[in-house]
């Protein structure tokens, strides 16, 4: 006895952040999939409040935090901040950790996101370095 399912996955979809063009189209390219996912991730980790044109909502202090004493401290409420950032503004995902350490030599913070793609059920994860800029 053969079981169908009718449940299909959905195909995850968005431009490449930097814009580039297909050579033959002239068309922007698209990123798909999980890479359509991970980016909307690091969108989100990055962007601040108010940056976000019509959605002042969407965004997190993490920047202003990067001025603070690099500490444990400092990094638990990063990890905390990310954490809230993914759980309310990316419904794909679910999140499974996220650890932030300090790094003290290089003057900033690694990031590792350990999530779940809904719709895939694979473990996934990223990591980053955050520093401040100025």
């Amino acid at each position: 006895m053969a079981v169908t399912s009718n449940t299909t996955i959905p195909s995850y979809s968005d431009f490449s952040v930097n814009f580039d063009v297909n050579p033959i189209t002239g068309d922007l390219l698209k990123v798909t999939g999980v890479n359509s996912v991970v980016q909307s991730l690091m969108n989100l980790v990055q962007i601040n409040y108010y940056e976000k044109p019509f959605h002042p909502e969407i965004g997190s202090n993490i920047r202003a935090m990067l001025f603070d004493p690099i500490d444990p401290i400092t990094a638990n409420v990063i990890s905390k901040e990310v954490q809230n950032l993914i759980i309310n503004f990316e419904p794909r995902v679910n999140v499974l950790s996220v650890v932030v350490q300090a790094d003290y030599e290089n003057n900033g913070y690694r990031v590792e996101i350990q999530f779940e793609v809904l719709s895939i059920n694979n473990i996934f994860t990223i990591s980053t370095f955050l520093q401040r800029l100025r």
